[in-house]
């Protein structure tokens, strides 16, 4: 075997040393690249979460960011691609289930990078036709970032903040019923596609309850700051969404006269984790 010398003028010898490696161990070279380059932008993502959740602040009540912060998280998941993740539309967890013994496995799954008391990090992977079904995040920032695919979703906020049963936005206007339903605004309502820049949702506004229906395969990485936590309250609740028009048959409870602005409202009602909504982890 010929060996390369620095500065060599030679080029069929350089181009003779440069066949001699094998090609197994490029391929191995260009896996650990890979892995050196994933890690590095895990590790960016990491830091400016640990920097934008700082100690203590998860312990306040629905504390949200400074702007500057916010900004800045959102810059570094909107140059993350996914590849830097390394994930692709091709593998087998954005496939959809084709039959009946594979429908009743897990749909969705979920991939998580870190999560400690401040906040968490990890990639949903739909494929498609999977929903996540409507739900909330209690006193939560939360930013979306959807890698791959196209997306549907919708989302609310309430119209009040649920500490009085008569609230009221305009003369008239009932926001909770007796049977606990509650009225939400639409916050949004459309499909996106990627590449589209990272979503930030805030504790009381952004569309704090929200569902996603996978269009095509996707991939959405989110941060959760804090994360659910049932002793600390955090409790993740799902609802099911009605029309406006749906509870409000009597005449003071109609606060939208015209037909348009009904569409921009829905009464939510709780209700139990659907059992068709199951995710797993990376097999």
């Amino acid at each position: 075997m010929k060996t390369c010398r620095k500065g060599s003028s030679k080029i069929s010898e350089n181009q003779s040393c440069m066949k001699t490696v094998p090609k197994k161990a490029k391929s191995k070279s260009k896996k650990q690249k890979k892995k050196r380059e994933m890690a590095n932008v895990v590790q960016e993502l990491y830091q400016t979460c640990s920097e934008v959740f700082a100690d203590g602040d998860h312990q306040i009540s629905g504390y949200i960011p400074p702007t500057p912060d916010i900004e800045r998280l959102k810059s570094v998941l909107d140059r993350m691609k996914p590849e830097d993740l390394n994930l692709s539309p091709n593998m087998p967890m954005f496939r959809r289930r084709s039959t009946a013994q594979e429908a009743s496995h897990h749909q969705i799954t979920y991939i998580e990078l870190l999560e400690c008391d401040q906040f968490s990090i990890g990639i949903f992977c739909l494929p498609p036709s999977a929903v996540i079904p409507l739900h909330n995040h209690p006193n939560m920032t939360v930013f979306s970032k959807l890698l791959f695919g196209a997306l549907r979703i919708k989302s609310y906020d309430w119209v009040d903040d649920g500490t009085s049963s008569t609230s009221k936005i305009n003369t008239g206007e009932i926001t909770h019923r007796q049977d606990g339903i509650r009225l939400a605004k639409v916050h949004m309502d459309s499909d996106v596609t990627s590449p589209y820049n990272a979503s930030v949702l805030f504790p009381a506004a952004g569309g704090n309850m929200h569902c996603f229906t996978a269009l095509t395969a996707c991939a959405i990485l989110d941060v959760l700051g804090p994360p659910y936590s049932e002793s600390e309250g955090r409790h993740c609740t799902y609802f099911q969404d009605f029309p406006y028009d749906k509870f409000s048959g009597g005449a003071e409870e109609l606060v939208p006269t015209e037909e348009e602005d009904t569409k921009k409202y829905a009464w939510l009602q709780e209700i139990e984790k659907p059992e068709d909504y199951i995710v797993g982890e990376p097999s």
